[in-house]
């Protein structure tokens, strides 16, 4: 294959390195005069083809060459290419339909936009890179190839692709995703998998341009779910336009089928709105994790800050008899906890990476009532439980293995599939204001109940990233108003648990339950049968006692408090939340800090009380982005706009 490569000198382009091949052999040479008038007479040379010479169009990427010259279609391509191409196109275009791909998969290559890497010289393989993905960048030494030679290379693979597709059963179409319901009947589909437009990562239309004026058929700009400035699309017609996407999508798909999102942006704005399309939809996250793809690209292995794995999203259209059970139960506990075991069926019960059991996130207590909260507030349902009494139903109707709940006949499987590994993986927590603060402490208390000197060198470790419009907030605060400490009196059971590890606290404590002998028969307290025997005999008052030894263990340690008597802490801690969103709805200067957790608590109380009107002012307070990225915030004032707008 021959190739000329040139350097770019503002809107020249200089022949500066020529390859070629002739009888099997390699030569290579500088261009001389005699190569120069050739290159300059192919250039001047009349064209009877159509050629496209369309404008680029308005966008962020479309004309970033404007300033080298390259305006148009045709300012793409070197001039012997260009007549190549376009005397293949003539060729094509009499043929039958479909017949054109072979010519779009090899415009990128035959472009500018080929890169020649000098510095690779010697390695053929390496010297031709292509052109950069994701972007129209002509690089400072471009590459031209002979495109006759690449047409027989790489078009007829495409012919053949093209009649292997002809005698399957697959059906391909272009459109809007929105507009599903014009080409598919409804619940006709078994299974989804959609790797959306991500925000403003790639501006496919402006790629593709370059392409599709070759085809002369265009992408419809005004569908296209892309945030993009020069064309004045934000991140709220990004969001609208997914939503619709999706709801074709779901009503596209059977009832109890799966969709797989793949996902692929580093900005949380991104990923709310993606997550918020898909809930508004109706659809329901079953399951987060990474897909590892092995190769990265370009851009991943060369940039600090690139997000370096996709993230897959999976979730699932609720099917019908849930949906009819639902309806009867709708704003009842006994409808919350229909709908919990419906969710809970669906997400996978045991996971492994590298041989250790991984934590599944969605059978957290606290995700699970994310999710029963959604669901009812999509549906504009009353949520009928608290957050403490969410959490004493859960421990009071499903079994839990460590802090993930299951259904009883899946934890069965998980306590046989956990025996197979030796380690338990944890979930990174990344600590970034109240709500995340307030997980860690449950993870570290989860542990073991702690006093504060414990807590404080990890907490002051974990908070590096806290955000900067969140209200910072105090440890001791923290624990005081979400977890209780032991100050004298009967030991409560949550610290017994612990004390009752260690084989002196647990001979202590069969002592003053009057278990003395049975335990000293075992040995160093290994006996885990042993010890919940123990914990059996202490009543949910606690353990009383007047052993030193015990009693000084147990001071001043910090531990959760049973779901069943929570209640109260829980009110308390939400009248001064809501005491303090007071001050922002009353306030008439924009909020740059705040306590988020109180916007949350404001946001679902006035919901509740379905003053809309409040919600949607105290958010046009708050920075669009703090909004966009706070996923609870988001729904209930999504969901608020649309109900206020129907009143």
């Amino acid at each position: 294959m021959s190739v000329f490569v040139y350097t770019k000198l503002d809107a020249i382009t200089l022949p500066v390195f020529i390859s070629y091949e002739y009888n099997k052999k390699r030569y290579e040479k500088y261009p001389d005069q005699e190569d120069i008038a050739n290159i300059q007479a192919a250039r001047d040379q009349a064209n009877n083809h159509w050629l496209p010479i369309s404008r680029m169009p308005i966008g962020e990427e479309s004309r970033r060459n404007d300033d080298a010259g390259l305006t148009h279609t045709h300012h793409f391509f070197p001039s012997r290419t260009l007549h190549v191409l376009s005397s293949f196109h003539e060729k094509l275009r009499s043929l039958q339909p479909g017949m054109l791909g072979c010519l779009t998969s090899i415009i990128q290559r035959c472009s500018w936009q080929n890169r020649y890497m000098p510095q690779h010289r010697g390695n053929r393989s390496r010297e031709v890179v292509g052109p950069l993905s994701g972007t129209l960048y002509i690089p400072y030494f471009a590459l031209e190839i002979n495109p006759i030679q690449y047409i027989q290379d790489k078009g007829f693979n495409t012919l053949k692709q093209l009649n292997r597709i002809g005698r399957s059963n697959a059906y391909i179409s272009t459109q809007s995703a929105s507009s599903l319901a014009r080409y598919v009947e409804n619940e006709s589909v078994d299974y989804v998998f959609v790797d959306p437009p991500f925000g403003s990562n790639l501006q496919y239309s402006e790629l593709s341009f370059l392409m599709e004026s070759w085809l002369r058929l265009w992408t419809c700009q005004g569908e296209e779910a892309v945030i993009n400035g020069a064309r004045g699309t934000d991140l709220e017609d990004y969001t609208r336009l997914m939503r619709h996407a999706f709801e074709a999508m779901y009503k596209a798909l059977k009832r109890g089928r799966w969709v797989t999102v793949e996902f692929h942006n580093s900005q949380n704005i991104v990923w709310n709105s993606i997550q918020n399309a898909l809930l508004e939809a109706g659809f329901m996250v079953a399951d987060v994790r990474t897909l590892d793809k092995k190769k990265g690209t370009t851009k991943q292995l060369t940039l600090a800050n690139a997000v370096q794995q996709d993230l897959i999203i999976s979730a699932y259209k609720p099917d019908r008899e849930f949906e009819s059970k639902f309806k009867l139960q709708a704003g009842t506990s006994d409808g919350c906890w229909e709908f919990i075991s419906s969710h809970l069926q669906q997400l996978p019960v045991f996971v492994t990476k590298h041989d250790q059991a991984e934590a599944i996130a969605e059978r957290q207590n606290f995700l699970l009532f994310d999710r029963m909260v959604a669901f009812h507030i999509q549906r504009g349902v009353t949520i009928p439980l608290s957050a403490s009494e969410f959490y004493a139903g859960l421990d009071e109707r499903f079994p839990h293995r460590d802090g993930m709940y299951f259904l009883p006949d899946q934890i069965a499987e998980y306590d046989r599939k956990r025996m197979t590994v030796k380690e338990m993986l944890q979930l990174d927590l990344f600590v970034n204001d109240e709500s995340t603060a307030v997980q860690w402490l449950r993870q570290q208390l989860t542990k073991k109940p702690q006093t504060f000197q414990d807590l404080h060198p990890g907490f002051l470790k974990a908070i590096g990233g806290w955000a900067k419009h969140e209200t910072t907030l105090e440890l001791s605060d923290l624990l005081e108003q979400n977890f209780l400490r032991y100050e004298g009196g009967n030991i409560p059971k949550q610290i017994v648990s612990w004390l009752a590890k260690s084989s002196v606290h647990r001979a202590a404590i069969a002592k003053v339950l009057g278990q003395e002998s049975g335990v000293r028969s075992q040995e160093s307290g290994e006996d885990e049968g042993q010890t919940a025997k123990l914990l059996d005999l202490v009543p949910d008052t606690g353990l009383e006692t007047r052993d030193a030894g015990l009693l000084a263990a147990a001071r001043d340690r910090w531990y959760i408090p049973d779901p069943n008597k929570a209640g109260d802490l829980e009110k308390l801690r939400e009248k001064a939340l809501l005491k303090e969103f007071e001050e922002y709805r009353t306030t008439t200067k924009k909020l740059k800090v705040f306590r988020m957790e109180a916007m949350r608590a404001g946001f679902k109380h006035y919901f509740q009380q379905r003053d809309y009107k409040t919600i949607i002012q105290v958010a046009r307070k708050v920075p669009d982005t703090i909004l966009q990225e706070d996923p609870k915030l988001l729904m209930f004032y999504d969901n608020a706009v649309t109900r206020a707008g129907e009143e």
